[in-house]
């Protein structure tokens, strides 16, 4: 540890980093929204009951997930009152936490680290079931397409996508306070495991439902409902329209969260 972060732990509040995996099936997404179960609600009452009494405690994500998605490696970060070993607060906030949420990673970070502002990358990850029937066994972490999708022609769609776009046409809500919908994607991934298709997306930042979006623009070119061409015209049209669908939100995923190594 810096001599510097040394210093300034010491005059203020301790501040930690965690790693969150969760089912979002049972969760109204990540955000806090009165009445309902949320993933950011969740990890708070448990990270206050080992707050000093009454103090507030307040959980920065890295980004929001919709309801229903899942998190792989959600990252987050809190001030605590309490000085405690990282294994020892993973420890004790699984301890509370219930059984579709755990705590996979914690450690004592600089107090300028915030989980969202000093991100510089994300993954995410949908699985699609691609067969006649669906297994049972994947029916929470997979969509489901029963006719057999032209990869080819998908992994064309996918080179139009990839760079630095303006991806209004592919937010679910072009209407949504955002500086800027302009985004830069770095990769889109196939994997291929039997019938269980998987597109891996990085890039820089994505916008609401973007990857959903993405994802339903590419298994309509799979399905060759249009060609991947079309898919040009579509971003480059800036505006949301019915011929973008949003995939189902069970088989997204957000699986990693990457920051500069300095932080």
């Amino acid at each position: 540890m810096s001599s510097s972060m040394e210093e300034q732990q010491e005059h203020t509040t301790p501040r930690y980093r965690v790693t969150i995996s969760y089912d979002g099936t049972e969760f109204k997404g990540w955000q806090k929204q009165p009445g309902l179960r949320t993933v950011q609600e969740t990890i708070e009452t448990a990270v206050k009951k080992l707050a000093p009494e009454g103090a507030e405690v307040v959980i920065h994500g890295s980004g929001r997930t919709d309801a229903g998605v899942h998190a792989f490696g959600q990252v987050a970060h809190f001030d605590l009152a309490r000085e405690m070993q990282p294994f020892q607060l993973r420890r004790a906030l699984n301890r509370w936490l219930p059984y579709d949420v755990r705590i996979l990673d914690a450690e004592r970070v600089d107090n300028n680290f915030h989980a969202r502002r000093t991100a510089h990358s994300k993954e995410y990850r949908y699985r699609i079931y691609n067969d006649e029937v669906m297994h049972p066994m994947f029916r929470r972490t997979c969509a489901h397409v029963s006719k057999k999708l032209n990869i080819e022609k998908m992994k064309q769609a996918a080179a139009i996508l990839i760079g630095e776009h303006d991806f209004a046409a592919f937010t679910a809500n072009p209407n949504r306070e955002v500086e800027t919908t302009v985004r830069h994607v770095y990769s889109i991934d196939f994997v291929i495991d039997g019938p269980i298709l998987e597109l891996r997306f990085t890039g820089n930042g994505f916008l609401y439902k973007m990857v959903r979006s993405l994802t339903g623009v590419l298994i309509s070119v799979g399905e060759e409902k249009f060609a991947p061409e079309f898919v040009q015209v579509i971003m480059d049209s800036k505006e949301r329209t019915a011929i973008v669908e949003t995939a189902p939100a069970r088989g997204l995923s957000l699986y990693k969260v990457n920051y500069p190594k300095s932080v």
